[in-house]
Parts: C-alpha cells; sequence; structure tokens
C-alpha cells in the first residue's frame, strides 16, 4: 500500500494496525516501527532509558516524513510564487489582497 505525494510505503496494514491499538492519529508511514516499540514500552513498564533503540528509529522516520512534507510545501509555495510573479508581469491588475496605505 502506498501513500500518495510520499516516498515511504506503507509496511503496517491496517489489521496489524487495529490489532496493536495504534491510535488513529498514529497511523502513518512509521508505524510499522510504533508497533514493536509500544511493545517494549509495555514489557518494560514505560521505562525511559528502555527500547531506547526503537524510539530512535521510530523518532527518525517521523522525522524524515516531516522534513519531506516540508520540502513538499516549499516546492508548492515556490509554484505559486512563480505563477503570481507571471501574472503581475503579463499586466493582470488582481485587486491586492491587502491595500497599501496612504503612508506606505
Amino acid at each position: 500500500m502506498e501513500v500518495s505525494g510520499s516516498s515511504k510505503k506503507m509496511i503496517a496494514t491496517q489489521a496489524e494496525m487495529v490489532e496493536a491499538r495504534v491510535p488513529l492519529a498514529y497511523r502513518d508511514q512509521c508505524a510499522h516501527l510504533l508497533i514493536p516499540l509500544n511493545k517494549c514500552r509495555q514489557s518494560e513498564f514505560y521505562l525511559p532509558w528502555k527500547c531506547e533503540g526503537e524510539r530512535h528509529t521510530y523518532e527518525k522516520c517521523e522525522y524524515e516524513l516531516v522534513m519531506e512534507r516540508m520540502l513538499q510545501m516549499q516546492k508548492i509555495r515556490e509554484q505559486e510564487e512563480a505563477k503570481s510573479k507571471q501574472s503581475q508581469k503579463q499586466g493582470t491588475n488582481a485587486i491586492p489582497l491587502i491595500p497599501k496605505t496612504a503612508n506606505a
């Protein structure tokens, strides 16, 4: 299963996530790492110094997803900015969203 707009594939299936009781907000491309992390946390009584390896790999995966989304958003902004500059060069008089003040 592949998520549109992302380079990472979904590894954990819906059934696995339901069985592991992964909350809906955490069912992303890193859920396959969250399932063993939560099992480790439960078996180790949520001690913070335990399961560090699993936690690190899960947090790295989440960080990579965030960075990927940021890059995608930056590309979208650049495209929109290029379109707006192009429309200004063509001479279309669009109504400005923020009116210029008398002192500007």
